[in-house]
């Protein structure tokens, strides 16, 4: 059986040195609390992974959001007038992940001031851009479910407007109803939710949801490129890295790290918690590493507009050389 801890053990295990980003951490059954020394580094590996993570995405947002990237979809049955979609839906990942990241680094120096509104407010942001996260990774899954399973090639008007809605909205709304229904969810000294229920009707259920649906649409992505790979030799051709890279780079966007906390529990319940730790506090890293370094057009559009000399290119107008959407968002 798994168990989440409950509110006030988070307070009287450390919770502040185990946090690691998504305020969630499992433990067996027995409730055995780790070692101080485990604490300490995971505290470590959390705050550093989590400032790596806000440096490398503040990064991807200057270069999506400074650089005329057009990102060369040439899928076959996206139009193009929706090309721009999954920069679209990146940048706000991105901003939902920075906020996390920086609200966490910030929480310990607001908890200390020990003023209580300031922690509600500190614990309602933290939540807010937990659930925004997850929600954002939840319409990657659906966008990548229209345009490579279903294949939805009707016109949506206001489509990226109506992901916004519901990306930023439905966060809002659950941190209402927590803030409406118990003004003081959030509590003192770990600004957090402190009840039961709150945690796990409004961060479990909703955490584990998003999961099982962006895992769902996982599998089915690997299947319909699979199949996509047996129709047409030229695509074929890639390599086994090359597929690799594009499960890894779908694995970032859909944050399926995160259900590594499901199995944490049992003999290797503190091993999974350093995975776990290191993996996802470093979410914003490995979105930098494949949807900028590892991109041939957004590496070009650095030459372009920050080398100088040799290194600097004067024009780029490449064309994109994939065919399947998530090699385009994975390279």
């Amino acid at each position: 059986m798994v168990q989440f801890f409950t509110a006030s053990d988070l307070t009287s295990t450390g919770f502040k040195y185990v946090l690691s980003c998504l305020c969630v951490v499992f433990q067996d059954v027995s409730r055995t609390p780790i070692s101080e020394a485990d604490s300490h580094i995971l505290t470590v590996i959390s705050h550093l992974g989590c400032g790596i993570s806000s440096l490398f995405l503040a990064i991807t947002l200057l270069t999506y959001l400074g650089f005329d990237l057009s990102l060369c979809l040439s899928l076959v049955h996206i139009r193009k007038v929706r090309r721009d979609y999954p920069s679209k839906i990146l940048i706000n990942l991105s901003v939902a992940l920075l906020g996390l990241c920086m609200v966490f680094l910030l929480d310990p120096w607001f908890s200390s001031f020990s003023i209580y509104g300031l922690c509600i407010a500190t614990g309602a942001t933290l939540h807010y851009f937990l659930l925004a996260s997850f929600t954002w990774m939840g319409l990657e899954a659906v966008h990548m479910y229209f345009a490579l399973v279903k294949v939805f090639n009707t016109y949506v008007p206001s489509y990226i407007l109506k992901f916004c809605a519901v990306g930023w909205g439905i966060p809002l709304v659950i941190v209402g109803l927590v803030l409406a229904i118990d003004k003081d969810a959030y509590g003192s000294g770990v600004c957090w939710l402190q009840k039961d229920i709150f945690f796990y009707v409004a961060v479990v259920a909703f955490i584990f949801l998003i999961l099982f649906c962006n895992i769902s649409v996982f599998i089915l992505v690997l299947i319909q490129i699979r199949q996509m790979k047996t129709n047409n030799p030229a695509v074929n051709r890639h390599s086994a890295l090359h597929d690799l890279r594009a499960a890894a780079s779908l694995n970032v966007l859909l944050g399926l790290t995160w259900s590594i906390s499901f199995f944490s529990f049992g003999p290797g319940r503190v091993v999974l918690m350093y995975l776990f730790s290191i993996l996802n506090t470093l979410q914003g890293f490995f979105i930098f590493l494949f949807h900028c370094l590892m991109k041939e057009n957004v590496r070009k559009q650095w030459k372009i507009h920050l080398c100088c000399g040799r290194f600097r290119l004067k024009d780029y107008s490449g064309t994109c050389k994939s065919l399947l959407w998530t090699a385009s968002i994975a390279f």
